[in-house]
């Protein structure tokens, strides 16, 4: 049997009409505005007509820290959505969108993978319905309503050096990072030191994935802070006259968009930032309306647990007041062996030596999330033909003693099926105990960096954090103004648990290190940077892009 790409899986694929999922969903079709054949947005305007309809359980997906070897949580997030509709429950996957940088930088696409994909796969990759494009619009709109403002006299007093508002373009693009701009003479504007982040990293990405509604959307975007006059008060979007048009430019955006499976089972994609530079959860009205339209809502968090995770629970579950039934962690045996120190040429030879070396990354994810959080979880080991009987045994009974099961998961090459036992773990563990007993790291009402340190010490079990004198001021400034209440959204490497993505595994007795705090007024969260991690990446040396193309038929190849 021939190896088949996952966009060539995707192209063969006999897609239904979207307003046959909808049907199929229950879905009245006066909330729906079709794109085409195979994509929909559904009006918000659902989650109010349908406010006493019960939810169904939710399911957050999340993982280890990644590796080369990948792990496939995405994947693993669609194949289980497919199984639990094979064992008879109403399932709805919840998703975000990909982001173009990604895909033309180092990853590829990023619609599931194998026979366990969203659909239209090119469509979701590529600019979907538009929701990023208009993202960035409206972030732009800020930024030269804000310069506007300085170049035509200032009215507001603003301090052209403390302009902390950032253009965005969703593209990975280093060269961006940091520039000058208004040179050229008076016409050509105020001169002044700028820069861009990437879309996925835009505070008005965040405002609409935590917005409930275009009422609440507009009003955190009003409350989006660009900088300081000279006497240091905070200057708004809407001191700007700014936030009424942004909400227009985003009225559609903020709709999330229905699409299907390979095995048509519904899914909901919407928002898209990134997990170690913000949120890394899809909208809360996305997540919302699956629970609404199913029985089972299945949704993931970018990255390892330590990140999406973490901010799923004490960022977005504070804010919305959703709380997971049941959490899966998603792990490859290929990929514990390389957080045991094992080389990636290296990783198909069997070695349970390296496994043992590298599970405590795995069990460390566990037990932040059944005793940290308090919430039942179920490991799920996305099976490789290389994996052998030894290795799998030894997960399981490491895992066990953390209270927790093992299910392996083979939906890259078999879809649905293969995810059945996995979904049949998570029904059990969601229909077979009370309410979790949820904790969050930390409380609202202790300091910044308290807030920090428990999330280092926690959750990363790290000996301390470290804020640099400049970050120190601004934690002090942030409590002044009255955003001390605000949970925090960490900005670090995705591949530890520590601020040095060489430290793999599970490194203890480390400190990490915040350089840098911003306020995201109208998100509701503190950003605080660590290490040298970037809001605007860089692609790789070799990008993705060079491999894909589109033939005179409009056929897509190369990505991924």
């Amino acid at each position: 049997m021939s190896f088949k790409s996952d966009i060539e899986i995707a192209q063969a694929a006999q897609m239904a009409k979207i307003g046959e999922i909808a049907n199929a969903l229950g879905l009245d079709e006066k909330y729906l505005e079709q794109y085409g054949n195979y994509k929909a947005k559904i009006n918000y305007s659902y989650l109010n007509d349908n406010a006493g309809k019960p939810d169904g359980k939710l399911i957050l997906v999340t993982a280890i820290n990644p590796t080369p070897a990948g792990e496939g949580k995405t994947t693993t997030t669609v194949g289980l959505s497919d199984a639990l509709r094979r064992i008879g429950k109403k399932a709805v996957v919840a998703l975000r969108e990909p982001s173009l940088g990604p895909v033309f930088g180092v990853k590829g696409g990023a619609a599931g993978g194998g026979y366990a994909q969203v659909l239209p796969m090119e469509d979701i990759n590529l600019h979907f319905t538009g929701d990023f494009h208009a993202i960035g619009a409206a972030n732009n709109l800020l930024a030269a309503l804000l310069d506007n403002h300085i170049y035509q006299g200032n009215a507001l007093n603003i301090d052209a050096r403390r302009i902390s508002w950032k253009r965005a373009i969703d593209m990975n693009d280093r060269q961006l990072r940091f520039m000058a701009n208004g040179l050229g003479g008076r016409t050509n504007g105020v001169p002044r030191e700028d820069g861009f982040d990437i879309v996925v990293a835009s505070e008005v990405m965040a405002i609409l994935c935590l917005a409930s509604d275009i009422d609440d959307l507009k009003d955190r975007l009003g409350r989006i802070i660009v900088g300081y006059t000279r006497d240091e008060k905070p200057v708004t979007a809407a001191d700007l006259k700014a936030h009424g048009a942004m909400a227009a430019l985003l009225k559609d955006a903020l709709k999330p968009n229905l699409v299907q499976t390979l095995e048509k089972t519904p899914a909901i994609i919407h928002g898209g930032p990134f997990a170690n530079i913000a949120h890394g959860c899809n909208s809360v009205t996305a997540t919302k309306m699956a629970l609404k339209l199913g029985e089972y809502a299945v949704t993931e968090a970018g990255f390892g647990a330590d990140l999406g995770a973490e901010k799923f629970l004490d960022i977005k579950c504070r804010v919305s007041g959703l709380v997971p039934d049941a959490v899966v962690i998603v792990a490859t045996v290929r990929a514990l062996k390389y957080h045991g120190g094992v080389a990636k040429t290296d990783l198909n030879a069997p070695n349970v030596e390296a496994l043992e070396a590298g599970l405590p990354n795995l069990l460390r994810h566990v037990e932040n999330i059944t005793k940290v959080f308090g919430l039942p979880a179920v490991v799920a080991i996305n099976r490789f033909p290389t994996d052998t009987e030894q290795e799998l045994a030894l997960i399981e009974t490491k895992c066990r003693e953390l209270g927790a099961n093992v299910a392996l998961s083979e939906v890259w090459g078999k879809g649905g099926e293969g995810g059945e036992a996995l979904a049949k773990e998570v029904v059990r563990l969601a229909e077979g105990n009370a309410k979790p007993n949820f904790n969050f790291v930390y409380e609202s009402d202790v300091s910044i960096e308290n807030k920090i340190r428990a999330i280092v010490q926690k959750i990363y079990r790290g000996a301390d954090v470290t804020l640099l004198p400049a970050a120190k001021k601004q934690a002090k400034n942030l409590e002044a103004m009255g955003f001390g209440q605000l949970p925090i959204c960490m900005a670090k490497t995705q591949y530890s648990f520590s601020d040095n993505q060489n430290m793999r595994c599970a490194p203890t007795d480390f400190t990490v290190t915040i350089r840098d705090l911003r306020i995201s007024a109208g998100a509701g969260f503190i950003v605080a940077l660590a290490g040298d991690i970037m809001t605007m990446p860089g692609l790789p040396k070799v990008p993705s892009a060079e491999n894909i193309d589109v033939d005179k038929e409009g056929r897509i190849s190369g990505l991924f």
